[in-house]
């Protein structure tokens, strides 16, 4: 979970962004009783995101419209929320809930929940299955402060597997994040890692805290407070091995939730932090 910001960070946020000229659009406040959303995922058809909140709060994913309106609650009854960090969906509509926030690296319970897409008319719904995860890598719970590397915020669902993508937690944080491959099946399962890729060596600007990947499956883009990474031009799922680019959003807020809406265009979520945030945006890709 990341919890709010240093009081200094906060500061300088409120700062950045009231002198920005964002090149975000605003669309909405979230609905206020969301103080702490995680992710969110996308139904183009019904235009609604699906969207949860991490640690500390219910098991609960929550349905938004075009307006900014709580639509439904969908309580899943058989799953519990230790720090759920990011949803996702496949290309059936079942929606995937990634359990594995994991701030000090000492978890050994890291999951991801599928919910079939017929309990999402439901209140009280039950996920289909659980997989669970390891990272074989990791040998020690924690790792050495300079070692702490497999706290996740941000994947997606592509072709039967899950794509993780590493938040950096580090001491001397260098922007150094892993990609890791779990598959789609409930059950253990261990997480293959794929690559490794670099941000840049400030943690407030370039720490990663959501993924999202193109309907199209040719763009991968990853979150952070101020910035987005874009992936393209790669091959098969070595995203790492295909041009990578950071693309400034000017705007300085605690940014933890992305999704492509179209093969173009980004829905953002932030959290609300000291009166700051709070809202979902829209990013078009040039």
């Amino acid at each position: 979970m990341k919890k709010l910001f240093l009081v200094a960070v906060s500061i300088a946020l409120l700062a950045c962004q009231e002198q920005s000229n964002t090149n975000l659009k605003t669309l909405y406040p979230l609905p206020k009783k969301l103080k702490e959303v995680s992710g969110i995922t996308y139904f183009p058809e019904a235009n609604i995101i699906y969207t949860l909140e991490d640690s500390g709060n219910k098991n609960a994913i929550y349905a938004i419209n075009s307006e900014g309106k709580l639509a439904k609650t969908i309580t899943i009854s058989n799953a519990e929320n230790v720090d759920w960090e990011d949803i996702t969906k496949d290309k059936a509509g079942n929606i995937y809930i990634g359990d594995f926030g994991n701030n000090d690296n000492e978890r050994k319970d890291l999951c991801i929940y599928k919910v079939a897409k017929n309990q999402l008319n439901k209140d009280l719904a039950v996920a289909e299955y659980k997989i669970s995860f390891s990272y074989p890598e990791q040998t020690e719970f924690p790792p050495k402060k300079k070692e702490l590397f497999y706290d996740v915020e941000g994947f997606f669902e592509q072709g039967g597997y899950f794509y993780l993508f590493t938040k950096n937690r580090s001491k001397g944080f260098d922007g150094t994040a892993f990609i890791y491959k779990v598959k789609n099946a409930r059950g253990t399962q261990k997480a293959v890692k794929i690559g490794t890729f670099k941000t840049c060596d400030n943690y407030n600007h370039c720490v990663l805290t959501s993924a999202t990947i193109s309907p199209d499956e040719k763009k991968v883009v990853l979150l952070s407070h101020d910035k987005i990474v874009v992936f393209k031009d790669f091959k098969g799922d070595l995203f790492h091995k295909g041009k990578q680019t950071e693309v400034s959003l000017n705007h300085f807020t605690q940014k933890e939730a992305i999704v492509f809406k179209d093969n173009s265009t980004l829905l953002i979520a932030d959290e609300k932090t000291n009166k700051v945030g709070g809202k979902v945006y829209e990013f078009r890709l040039k």
